[in-house]
């Protein structure tokens, strides 16, 4: 009997390691084909002008031309654009985060009135693109007299209603026994949210800030309508310096790319982990 039964386990285990094997292949064949884009960027980056445009292209240069990086830092203002964009990504993340957990905290522990009403409207300006708010928005900053200067830059994006969304999702998960129990030890709403509430969302937090961070670090359509100068380009914007009449550089093109890819990639390997666990506890809770 006990022969019997090793035999069937065994036999069940087949299959699942099997099944395993195949996933773990197909997700490093997804993790390759999303690998690739990256790969041809360096490469590109290493190539003289007549081997990235060579047909059949390769993949590997003779000889790695390292000095593309710094031409391509020095062909355009690279230090200014650099700040703008932290600027403008530490900007908009701190306001609209700071505004995001305020309306997630009142939308999901608050009981006022129109409270469910105000929340489905809102719900569902998510479904305008956001491609039609260009215009509008333009227009009310260049009746504000704000065209080509840092509150264009920041002010359309300090609020978020995806973020409020994804907020009070995690907000809610947190029982309301632990707020009723808080505000019989004499908290206050504020001192709720920020000692209690806000800690125990931590993962849900960064996460909404690493979209937020990205989203703004990789923000190029805005940029450029807002802005007609240099002292206030962003580093998406600024790959345009090497696309001329004449054609277009593409290994500095491909290493000033790097610059701006960068940052964002050292930030998510950090952060990965807390990322994954917030949108899960977001989309699955609440």
């Amino acid at each position: 009997m006990k022969e019997r039964a090793k035999l069937q386990t065994s036999q069940t285990r087949k299959p699942i390691k099997l099944m395993t094997i195949c996933i773990y292949l197909l997700i490093s064949f997804g993790a390759i084909i999303m690998l690739i884009p990256f790969i041809w960027m360096l490469s590109t980056a290493l190539k003289t002008q007549s081997e990235a445009i060579q047909v059949p292209p390769i993949w590997i240069p003779k000889i790695w031309h390292f000095e593309n990086f710094i031409s391509a830092w020095q062909a355009a203002p690279f230090a200014t654009y650099m700040f703008n964009s932290l600027f403008v990504t530490v900007a908009t993340t701190a306001l609209q985060l700071l505004t995001s957990i305020l309306a997630a905290f009142s939308f999901a522990k608050l009981n006022f009135k129109g409270k469910n009403l105000l929340f489905v409207i809102l719900l569902a300006t998510m479904m305008v693109p956001g491609e039609m708010l260009i215009i509008p928005n333009y227009v009310t900053l260049s009746k504000m007299s704000l065209i080509n200067t840092y509150g264009a830059l920041i002010i359309p994006w300090i609020a978020s209603f995806f973020s409020v969304f994804a907020l009070r999702q995690s907000f809610m998960s947190v029982p309301n026994s632990v707020y009723y129990s808080a505000k019989i030890d004499g908290a206050s709403d504020w001192r709720f949210l920020w000692r209690i509430l806000v800690p125990m969302s931590k993962s849900s937090i960064v996460a909404i800030t690493m979209l937020q961070v990205i989203g703004s670090w990789n923000s190029f359509m805005w940029p450029l309508i807002v802005t007609n100068s240099d002292s206030l380009r962003t580093l998406p914007v600024g790959l345009q310096a090497f696309m001329t009449e004449s054609g277009i550089q593409y290994p500095q093109l491909m290493a000033a790319t790097t610059f701006v890819i960068l940052p964002m990639a050292i930030l998510y390997l950090f952060l990965q982990k807390y990322i994954i666990a917030g949108i899960s506890r977001s989309g699955l809770k609440g």
